[in-house]
């Protein structure tokens, strides 16, 4: 089947069978055309809670889907490629996180959306890339257990005066771009901005002239007046920048910026999932209760700092 001829066929099955179609901003761009929601992986998963939709087809990785399952536990939610998981999410596991809890027991766990359902059960709150150093702030306690990324960790813990207890975790894609391959590019085009996400690292951070999530890039970028941008995380957000600014300019950072765990979907996959309802996302009853109040937790404080 021809790629136009595969997505006309998604797009029908989507209608029949009362679905909505999530892809992450990293997801190949014939995929992002044709999604009924594209962004960020925590606010798809709360747009998609607020549809009448009977199914919720995640192109993404697997933890996002668990957390699509999480906040719609009465919906039907599929992912597409059962493969798509997430390394950065596999670098904790719920019994590691038992352990760390135990030696530090008054320590308030902040865990960052990018984990395992089993995982986010055992936090105290939840964070995203763009909240994270509010909710930090915001916690109750002096001492933060922060999980499971470094470098998400390191940035936020420029910004707090907190003790923070930070997990060895890492995103592979955006830990492997290091500031020489920055320095070359900001050399060869100062005319450019280069604005990045928080989970590349400590030092490449440093280069940015703009920090943020990847909604928050393709916002910036739309937004600020300049005309060239280095883009500062994974490819498939080239195809949102440049439908979103056509008359902008975007390079990216590296040629190594690709995440294989989001390429993995391919329009089959999606075809195959709405006709079969293939790669289901089951939760037991116990983990989706203890893993929302995290997520509930992360609106709630999220709210009050806002408010203040």
């Amino acid at each position: 089947m021809e790629k136009k001829e595969l997505q006309d066929s998604i797009r029908r099955l989507v209608k029949e069978k009362n679905a909505v179609l999530l892809a992450h901003n990293y997801q190949r761009a014939e995929i992002q055309e044709i999604a009924d929601l594209t962004g960020d992986s925590y606010e798809l998963s709360v747009k998609a809670s607020k549809t009448n939709a009977d199914i919720i087809v995640f192109c993404g990785v697997r933890f996002m889907a668990e957390s699509a399952k999480i906040l719609s536990p009465g919906k039907k939610v599929l992912l597409p490629n059962a493969n798509a998981g997430c390394p950065m999410a596999d670098m904790i596991s719920a019994e590691e996180l038992e352990r760390l809890k135990s030696l530090y027991p008054d320590a308030f766990v902040v865990g960052y959306v990018n984990t395992n359902a089993d995982v986010k059960a055992l936090t105290d709150v939840c964070c995203t890339s763009s909240n994270a150093v509010n909710i930090v702030k915001a916690a109750p306690s002096d001492k933060i257990i922060f999980i499971p990324d470094k470098n998400l960790g390191s940035y936020v813990k420029k910004f707090v005066d907190k003790e923070m207890i930070i997990w060895n975790g890492y995103c592979p894609t955006h830990h492997h771009i290091y500031p020489e391959e920055i320095n070359i590019l900001k050399h060869e085009n100062p005319d450019a901005i280069f604005v990045c996400h928080p989970e590349c690292r400590p030092e490449v951070v440093d280069l940015a002239d703009k920090v943020t999530s990847t909604s928050g890039i393709i916002r910036f970028t739309k937004e600020d007046p300049h005309k060239k941008f280095i883009i500062g995380t994974e490819e498939g957000i080239m195809y949102q920048l440049r439908k979103n600014s056509p008359e902008k300019e975007f390079i990216l950072a590296s040629n190594g910026f690709i995440c294989p765990n989001m390429k993995r979907t391919m329009l089959e996959d999606v075809l195959l999932a709405l006709e079969k309802n293939r790669y289901e996302i089951n939760l037991s009853p116990a983990i989706i209760e203890k893993a929302r109040l995290p997520l509930e937790r992360m609106i709630q404080m999220s709210t009050a700092v806002v408010q203040k």
